[in-house]
């Protein structure tokens, strides 16, 4: 079964359907999750030490604000251990917002270059596109070896 990078990685629908077709969903739910259950950690709401932003620097320039470094310091290591990924392009708020706008073109730009399988989808309009696009979703999956 194959580590799926979801993006917008806080998409708990992606990372369920990922789940159930067996393979391992990589999100932010999980990488955040990690942080909380690490003894010492001293700034819960942030879920980050200030080590964080200088692992980032792998991924982002010093130039670029320390959040996106601080926040690829959660999706660099997610993104080099990806062997698929699911991009969805222009999702509504509530399938899984990423807050941060240059983030996301870095996270999208880094899974592009990779040479895995990807899945590249516009977010749905109607509910007859919303069929088409779990079925593209499903075989994807599906194609990676997961449970038919």
């Amino acid at each position: 079964m194959a580590k799926v990078f979801i993006y917008p990685a806080t998409s708990l629908i992606l990372s369920d359907l990922v789940s159930r077709h067996g393979h391992t969903p990589l999100s932010s739910a999980v990488a955040v999750r990690e942080r909380i259950q690490t003894a010492g950690l001293e700034s819960p709401p942030l879920q980050i030490t200030p080590e964080e932003p200088k692992k980032g620097l792998k991924w982002a320039a010093v130039e670029v604000p320390a959040g996106v470094r601080g926040r690829m310091a959660l999706y660099g290591p997610m993104i080099e251990e990806c062997e698929a990924a699911i991009i969805i392009n222009d999702a509504d708020l509530a399938f899984g917002c990423m807050g941060c706008a240059r983030t996301n073109e870095l996270i999208k730009f880094l899974l592009r270059q990779k040479d895995i399988p990807k899945l590249d989808l516009d977010y749905p309009k109607n509910e007859e596109e919303g069929v088409k696009f779990v079925a593209a979703i499903r075989r994807f999956l599906n194609d990676l070896g997961g449970k038919k």
